[in-house]
């Protein structure tokens, strides 16, 4: 059996010093929005400094995850803390949701009993609000794109711009017509962009707590690579996992038939150079059977040669 695994080394310090900036400086300015959403009568604003709130919960959980995967594995966790990164993604797109049902009571609630608003301060302060989420988000596109972790927390930031955008909107359209209607119907369309933003990260996350296939990887099509080398008859007990955000794992049997044993080496190479380049699988697990397959466990494919 040969196990192989491959680390790759990112910007971990950039990553960090990003994550703790945008921590800061939405948790300070959470406190700021609540005062005036508040005091405005704002359910828009104070629904859009709770979902900042949240933000900054999924910032300090991201933040943690993202240092607590890379802390080395042990022998009673011999795989390290990369899971973390994913529990943490399931976490905070759970709170998104949790969240909405929030919103939508309170959005009825005000819909049958209108309120007046302060347009003016949901005006400015939602303006700040989207400068800043915004900012947010753009520093961290490209570390969400290779971090499910990262990719929630980011979720979060852009889910908050838009629902800032929809505030100014509600505002600009209170100051126009009078009618405070505006505020808990913008909540309604933040609500909803939440749930539209959470999905995705939430089904991705529990797919990866079952153990499941990541995203993007065809166990099939891997099956057909593996068996297209030469001297591989078949491919049975293949399994497809992640070990954490886009860290995907492998385990399988490769039947090879009489092969000399000191030409093993050369096709786990090549077998492992196409899981890395094909799929980006760099941590797997395989084992020779030097055998046809049982009539009784076929293998998955049988290639001829």
């Amino acid at each position: 059996m040969s196990h192989h695994h491959h680390h790759h080394p990112g910007g971990d310090g950039s990553t960090s010093r990003k994550l703790t900036i945008a921590t800061v400086a939405t948790g300070l300015f959470v406190i700021a929005e609540a005062i005036v959403g508040f005091r405005s009568n704002s359910l828009a604003l104070v629904g859009d400094a709770l979902h900042n709130f949240t933000d900054a919960i999924a910032l300090v959980l991201a933040l943690a995850a993202f240092r607590i995967e890379r802390r080395p594995a042990t022998s009673s966790k011999s795989y390290g803390y990369h899971r973390a990164g994913v529990l943490a993604a399931f976490i905070n797109a759970g709170t998104l949701v949790a969240f909405t049902l929030y919103i939508f009571v309170e959005a009825a609630q005000r819909l049958r009993s209108p309120e007046r608003v302060n347009s003016l301060a949901m005006l400015v302060t939602a303006g700040v609000a989207l400068a800043l989420n915004a900012a947010i988000t753009l520093s961290l596109r490209r570390e969400g794109a290779r971090d499910l972790n990262i990719r929630a927390a980011t979720l979060h930031m852009l889910g908050d711009a838009v629902s800032s955008a929809a505030v100014i909107v509600a505002a600009l359209l209170i100051r126009a017509s009078g009618h405070s209607l505006w505020d808990p119907a913008a909540s309604v369309l933040i609500g909803i962009g939440i749930l539209w933003s959470s999905w995705g990260v939430l089904r991705e996350a529990v797919n990866l707590l079952l153990e499941g296939t990541p995203s993007g990887i065809d166990p099939g099509e891997v099956t057909r690579s593996i068996a297209s080398i030469e001297g591989v008859f078949g491919v049975h007990h293949l399994h497809i996992w992640a070990l954490g955000p886009s860290r995907p794992a492998l385990s399988c049997h490769l039947m090879v038939g009489d092969v000399p044993v000191r030409s093993a080496q050369a096709l786990l190479d090549q077998v492992n150079t196409i899981l890395s380049s094909r799929f980006q699988i760099a941590h797997s697990t395989i084992q020779f059977e030097f055998a046809n397959c049982e009539a009784d466990d076929p293998c998955e494919v049988r290639s001829v040669k």
